[in-house]
């Protein structure tokens, strides 16, 4: 069942089109990866199905959630969609956090935007979504401010934060790149664990293909704006078509040995 389906997508400012026409589908339950090197307009693309791009970004084309087109919402309705219909985790946890409230704050406000629980039921659900990620002692984290924690307990909130709205599609960006290998690897099993909880969709944002290969269905390679390949995660690692996909593959895996050893796995050898 495709839940979500990008037709046309067309981004541009005053000088230059930056995103070319592009179409492609997230299928219930699926995890889509959309990779190329930086500047090739994976990011972008994300938050225009967000409608989060600055306002001097214009868009066109058609973005259909569950058959409704996102680009047709108000800005009023679209607030509404973020995060109980499509919730995204930003590549640096701290920039989705205010820095002048307690995380707590940010957590409380944003589920009384969607849910009507008394304020101890709140309290109670926030507890086990945080444990669950692996977070101790949630009550003292909730009453610290985001500088006070690490990018990999930021990254592990705002999934706890998932767990808690229950969307059906996460986008997330870049997770783990300002991460250590070691928080990249808790990272990365807790993708894993919330599509096993909740079965969501997830489109992932990355230029690690380690990564990619650990956790993505399918693949979409993305170069100056277009799509130039894509398809199955491992038809893609061992039958690439495109030479730029080959050149990622042969090049990306190389950088992300010391990742795989942490995995337990051996490094991945690109093939053909």
């Amino acid at each position: 069942m495709k839940l979500l389906e990008v037709n046309n997508l067309k981004i541009w400012d005053s000088n230059k089109i930056i995103i070319h026409n592009i179409s492609f589908c997230i299928e219930q339950g699926r995890c889509l990866a959309i990779v190329g090197e930086s500047g090739s307009g994976k990011s972008i693309t994300c938050r225009a199905i967000m409608r989060l791009n600055r306002s001097f970004l214009h868009q066109s084309g058609d973005i259909l959630f569950k058959g409704e087109n996102l680009n047709q919402l108000s800005t009023k309705e679209m607030r509404k969609k973020r995060g109980r219909n499509l919730y995204m985790i930003l590549q640096n946890g701290m920039s989705a956090f205010d820095p002048s409230c307690v995380v707590g704050v940010h957590l409380r406000e944003t589920l009384a935007e969607h849910f009507s629980w008394s304020k101890n039921e709140m309290e109670v659900k926030m507890t086990r979504a945080m444990e669950s990620v692996m977070l101790k002692n949630p009550a003292e984290i909730m009453n610290k401010y985001p500088h006070q924690l690490s990018g990999g307990m930021l990254q592990r909130i705002m999934i706890a934060l998932a767990i808690l709205l229950e969307p059906d599609i996460i986008i997330a960006d870049e997770p783990t790149t300002a991460l250590d290998t070691i928080s990249q690897f808790e990272v990365i099993e807790q993708f894993i664990k919330l599509r096993e909880i909740m079965g969501c969709s997830i489109v992932f944002i990355s230029h690690d293909l380690g990564i990619v290969r650990k956790i993505a269905d399918d693949v979409i390679v993305m170069k100056d704006g277009e799509i130039i390949e894509r398809g199955k995660t491992e038809v893609i690692f061992s039958e690439a078509q495109h030479d730029y996909t080959k050149y990622l593959v042969s090049t990306r895996l190389v950088l992300s040995d010391n990742f795989k050893k942490v995995m337990g796995e051996e490094p991945l050898v690109a093939e053909g």
